[in-house]
């Protein structure tokens, strides 16, 4: 039988009960959920800012389509980058200060475009433990040579770094890690690594889907001035669709003519681009949206039930830790049967043995939701 390996590793993932499928969303607003006739609340979206049904932004999309068609039928580089496109790259670029954005179909077409443009032959790619996946794809690919420093230790990093300095000080080092990591809700601490990279004569790259629109004055993530290059999403607080990267000018010269995945993708659509500068207009108007962010996630934390393990955290995403793939399964599944939404994160995901549940809180939740969220929780697993 050709592809044998087929069905055997599919049998296996359902007997180390990490078998995924996938599930029909009737109606989802942020808040709640309708699955096969049935509402939940949703504590499981990346909708953090709950921007995802605001009227204005629709209306944005709607006139984005009027104005410019839903397609941009073309890759940038030869007739798909319009009016919306460049408006929306001046936008982002003035909001987070940096001189050039770049656009992408998507973070993980962000993440690998870059890695794989940068990891050339002379280039060390040194990423944190926990880097998403697609910073992780796209090193892989590249001609780079990598290593990977142990989550949040930056003692370790510094020991990387001098050790491949001190072996070839010509070495072009690139430093990549999450500003927001997406399992654990944690923060990487951008002082600690620009000193380090500052030092060594490094650049960083930050990967802030999980912090832009909820870090920040204004949203704009957690990245200072001495990072090299940010990578956000749209898909998650900004609540669209597609990705951008933020860099210097000869940076973003250098992606327009080696980044792969941007010179031979259909650019995003100019609808969703003129919505998103719409959702980035009121990320920065809207700044009660983050307030309210940090009051229900210390409301969830005072409510939850001491011997639980919920991950350390300063964002909207509570990793609850509960090591095997069965009992989280089994957590989530008896959630569900009191009206709440809580996917069960498994490896590969996650590392053996750390199964959880991942508890995503969005601005348009109530009190009164958080506070059932966190009885239901304690019934559930103490």
């Amino acid at each position: 039988m050709k592809f044998k390996f087929i069905a055997e590793q599919l049998a296996q993932q359902t007997q180390l009960n990490r078998h995924r499928q996938r599930v029909s969303i009737a109606s989802s607003s942020g808040r709640e959920i309708i699955v096969d006739g049935k509402q939940y609340l949703n504590f499981s979206s990346n909708d953090y800012l709950g921007l995802n049904n605001h009227p204005d932004i629709k209306a944005a999309m709607i006139e984005g389509a009027e104005k410019f068609g839903v397609s941009a039928s073309a890759s940038s580089l030869v007739t798909g980058f319009n009016y919306a496109h460049q408006a929306l790259e001046e936008t982002a670029a003035n909001w987070l200060g940096r001189e050039r954005v770049l656009l992408f179909s998507s973070g993980f077409a962000a993440n690998q475009a870059v890695m794989h443009a940068l990891g050339q032959k002379d280039v060390q790619l040194l990423l944190d433990k926990l880097s998403h996946a697609s910073i992780i794809d796209g090193a892989l690919s590249s001609q780079a040579s990598l290593k990977r420093y142990r989550h949040n230790d930056y003692q370790h990093l510094a020991a990387l770094l001098a050790k491949t300095t001190a072996a070839n000080n010509e070495l072009n080092t690139l430093i990549a890690t999450e500003g927001v990591f997406s399992m654990d809700g944690d923060e990487a601490d951008i002082d600690a690594l620009t000193q380090l990279a500052n030092k060594a004569n490094a650049m960083i790259y930050l990967d802030e889907a999980h912090s832009i629109g909820i870090k920040g004055e204004q949203g704009q993530g957690i990245a200072s001035a001495d990072v090299d290059i940010v990578m956000a999403t749209f898909g998650k607080a900004i609540a669209t669709s597609g990705a951008f990267v933020a860099c210097d000018t000869e940076l973003h010269d250098y992606f327009v003519n080696f980044a792969r995945h941007y010179i031979y993708s259909t650019a995003i659509s100019p609808a969703i681009a003129w919505a998103t500068q719409k959702s980035i207009e009121t990320i920065k108007k809207e700044i009660w949206r983050q307030e309210k962010l940090s009051t229900l996630t210390r409301l969830f934390s005072c409510q939850l039930d001491s011997s639980i393990d919920l991950v350390p955290t300063t964002s909207s995403i509570h990793a609850i830790n509960v090591q095997e793939e069965a009992k989280a399964l089994a957590a989530s599944e008896k959630l569900k049967q009191k009206g709440i939404w809580v996917t069960a994160i498994r490896p590969p995901t996650v590392p053996n043995g750390t199964s959880r549940l991942r508890v995503t809180i969005c601005a348009n939740h109530k009190e009164r939701d958080i506070i059932y969220l966190a009885e239901c929780l304690n019934e559930v697993l103490v």
